[in-house]
């Protein structure tokens, strides 16, 4: 037996059954009467001029960290992108070793979270904004390249080979044949990035890196709930700005959606996007000194204590064995609520028009608001364990594929839906087999991807709840173990490349 296409949206949603079973066992009574207060803060934020000015200096120094961590990944991304392309390799040497080389090296890096980078930089090079920036970019510049290198792997070659054999050189042939096919899907993963480096520069603030995470972090544990609301709406104010703008860029110069739709670019978007280049230099220059950023002050690292035979033996005797089952539990019972509980919430509020706005508006906040604030809140009425940590994660996680499935069911058309609608059928029936039915295997597949990344993010709310490589690495940290450290971060990157593996297989039998 096969479920219906329209169904396999839901069936992760199943986890909601053994949630719902052992939440009661978790829960005290201790913080309900704050978790109401921190509510009520929500339409009641401070307004106190000093508090707005502080929070503003906040945000300012995260979206200015965010935007220089965004631009020096996009420039190392493009850069490895192009060197671990198997196509490039081809056409310039006939071999594509070199490539297949680099890509298992570039692995590395992009499976070791933003926030562990921050913390193993702040620990050799000390607290300094270009931390955060390095944090940022490192991860991501790794993953841009993988994204850079397969589409230039997907592109169709007959243009390049046409060149190539007509006696044009390799280098100029590449740029003429494979330029201008992927600057389009470039650009819309680009703007993609820059959403992401937003919520990582917050994430990174929460925990020592400045900026309005650290506000978030200080009101949040003082119970200033209104203060903390303040920030709140100020962060989902940019964050909602920040999309519409890419939205309306992504429109004016024809980029495609995320399920891959869109047009071609004219020649005078590209002249368009050549002065919107330009004119991002100097901004980010002004920003780097605004931020005090000096590169060259990373270069002074702090000697690291020697390790012994005897420090090894201790870190090889830690429990391993329910350290990594904490792990792979937590990432499952995230991505089954996240990608399960995206759709199921849309067919709940679908026979109500504000419904669709009130989800909106919970999925916005989900997105912003950096997981581990989300453990701590959770911790008020919960025990700290996976269960915890999975919904703080999860949450988190259902803003993001929540947004993703509204522009799925935009691009899909309500053609069939309004069909259906019109002989006599209920909305949530209607909705789910004229919409889910025609984007189920897409979705799955985006699910598939952010599970991969949602095996990253353990180690964020680990850090916080209490379980998992998370909470070891956060004693390791604690303690200055610095071989715990090293074989903690060994196992989550053979963990994360592993799951990356299966994300990729997953996807490609969706699809």
């Amino acid at each position: 037996m096969k479920p219906a296409a329209p169904l396999l949206v839901l069936l992760p949603a199943l986890v909601l059954l053994p949630v719902l079973l052992a939440l009661p066992a978790q829960v005290h009574g201790g913080g309900w009467e704050l978790i109401g207060t921190f509510l009520k803060a929500a339409i009641q934020p401070s307004l106190d001029p000093l508090v707005l000015r502080s929070l503003l200096e906040g945000l300012g120094v995260t979206v200015g960290m965010a935007l220089l961590g965004w631009a020096c990944s996009v420039v190392i991304g493009i850069g490895l992108g192009i060197a671990s392309s198997r196509l490039v390799w081809r056409s310039l040497s006939g071999s594509v070793l070199p490539a297949e080389v680099l890509r298992r090296l570039l692995a590395l890096p992009r499976s070791i979270h933003e926030l562990i980078w921050g913390l193993l930089l702040l620990q050799l090079v000390g607290l300094q904004p270009a931390v955060a920036v390095l944090a940022i970019a490192i991860p991501y510049g790794a993953l841009v390249a993988r994204v850079v290198s397969d589409l230039l792997d997907a592109l169709p070659d007959q243009n390049l080979n046409a060149l190539l054999l007509s006696g044009t050189a390799a280098p100029a042939a590449l740029l003429t044949a494979l330029g201008p096919p992927l600057l389009p899907g470039l650009i819309s993963y680009g703007g993609y990035r820059l959403e992401c480096a937003l919520r990582s520069a917050t994430l990174l603030g929460v925990f020592g890196l400045g900026g309005l995470g650290n506000e978030l972090l200080l009101t949040l544990q003082s119970l200033e709930f209104r203060e903390l609301w303040s920030g709140l709406w100020l962060l989902l104010a940019v964050m909602l700005g920040l999309e519409a703008l890419i939205r309306r860029l992504r429109q004016r110069w024809g980029m495609p959606s995320r399920f891959g739709l869109g047009a071609g670019s004219s020649g005078q978007r590209g002249r368009e996007l050549v002065v919107a280049l330009l004119a991002l230099l100097p901004v980010l220059l002004l920003v780097a000194q605004a931020l005090q950023v000096d590169p060259m002050a990373l270069l002074q690292w702090q000697p690291l204590p020697a390790m012994d035979g005897q420090h090894w033996g201790t870190a090889l005797a830690l429990p391993w064995l329910p350290l990594v089952w904490n792990t792979l539990l937590l990432t499952l019972l995230a991505a089954a609520l996240a990608v399960g509980g995206a759709p199921l919430l849309l067919l709940w509020v679908a026979p109500w028009s504000w419904g669709r706005r009130l989800l909106q508006l919970l999925w916005a906040l989900g997105r912003l608001w950096p997981p581990p604030l989300t453990a701590l809140l959770l911790l008020f009425v919960l025990k700290p364990g996976v269960l915890t940590a999975a919904l703080a994660l999860g949450f988190h996680n259902l803003g993001i594929l929540g947004r993703l499935l509204l522009e799925g069911a935009e691009v899909t058309g309500s053609a069939v839906e309004e069909a259906l609608r019109c002989g006599g059928v209920g909305a949530r029936i209607a909705l789910l087999y004229g919409r889910y039915s025609g984007l189920a295997r897409s979705y799955l597949a985006y699910g598939a991807y952010r599970s991969d990344v949602i095996l990253r993010e353990t180690v964020v709310v680990g850090l916080v709840a209490g379980t998992g490589l998370g909470s070891q690495l956060n004693e390791s940290l604690s303690s200055f173990a610095w071989d715990q450290i090293a074989l903690l971060l060994l196992v989550y990157a053979v963990l994360t490349i592993v799951g990356e593996d299966l994300s990729d297989r997953a996807r490609r039998r969706l699809l």
